[in-house]
């Protein structure tokens, strides 16, 4: 369980450092082709979401290698599951159901980190 909590884990760390750190350094037109969401979202907004994915990723991955503080890792994993069901709706009200594909897989590997980390506890 060890093993495949490392996997999931570190592949959705790396997503969401990625995904996240775009949103902290780019602008709006740069955000804009790939995440059409950010023309109706204040920056401010938008820079919020950047730095919590951006936290989560470390929070899946340093805690339980330092062994500080390791349920935080489990946190992180819970607040990935309700920040997907949030940009689900997003994209629901904004009438773009076809794009809830990455979400509602993001929000599966989030939920299996979820139960890998409760297994780790």
């Amino acid at each position: 369980m060890d093993v495949a909590y490392w996997i999931v884990a570190g592949l959705l760390a790396l997503f969401y450092l990625y995904a996240g750190g775009k949103k902290v350094i780019q602008t709006r037109e740069q955000l804009q082709p790939m995440m059409g969401w950010v023309d109706r979202t204040p920056m401010p907004a938008v820079r919020t979401i950047g730095v919590l994915e951006v936290l989560g990723a470390i929070g899946l991955i340093l805690p339980p290698l330092t062994g500080i503080a390791p349920s935080l890792a489990l946190a992180a994993a819970i607040g990935f599951v309700l920040l997907q069901i949030g940009a689900t709706t997003v994209h629901l009200r904004r009438g773009e159901a076809r794009q809830i594909g990455l979400n509602i897989a993001l929000i599966l590997a989030a939920a299996v980190t979820v139960w890998l980390a409760t297994t780790r506890l």
